[in-house]
């Protein structure tokens, strides 16, 4: 899976990562867009940090998708329909869209949501707002499903086995 769309006729990947905050989904996005020198977009870091509307981040998405490469996405993903409309968006674009759901047990992201904002109650408040929003795929939805505690060789593993299927 490189960056740069090749010259076969194979489709183009985009590679959906969604889960709860702090369950190890940049790290992975990251990684992944590493191993494979594929871009990776956060679609809401794109538009909390610009003040863009999900209308301008989707159109945004458009013209990312235009390029043809192979993408790494996270942000704006957290509900099944939110899902759908970037899956659309993106088949429209001859894009293979493959979700991946990174889960991670509940006292992990509180540990790791502590350590990250100094604060308990702030832990809590941003779990609790953010659990709030996130809606589980259905099983029409097949996400690959990824432990956010273990190691990314296994995480990478898993996903290309799945991927190959």
């Amino acid at each position: 899976m490189e960056g740069k769309k090749s010259q076969s006729l194979s489709q183009p990947r985009a590679i959906l990562v969604f889960g709860a905050p702090a369950s190890g989904k940049t790290t992975f996005c990251e990684k992944f867009s590493q191993q494979f020198r594929a871009p990776y977009y956060n679609l809401s870091e794109i538009g909390a940090s610009n003040g863009f509307s999900r209308e301008k981040v989707l159109y945004i998405l458009g013209l990312i998708a235009k390029t043809g490469q192979n993408i790494i996405l996270e942000g704006e993903l957290d509900t099944e329909v939110n899902r759908e409309e970037i899956k659309n968006l993106l088949r429209e674009e001859n894009y293979n869209p493959s979700l991946i759901w990174i889960q991670t047990d509940v006292n992990t992201i509180k540990a790791r949501l502590k350590s990250r904002l100094k604060s308990v109650a702030k832990a809590k408040e941003v779990y609790d707002t953010e659990i709030a929003k996130l809606e589980a795929p259905s099983e029409d939805e097949k996400p690959i499903v990824l432990s956010g505690k273990h190691t990314f060789e296994t995480q990478l593993s898993h996903v290309l086995s799945q991927l190959a299927a």
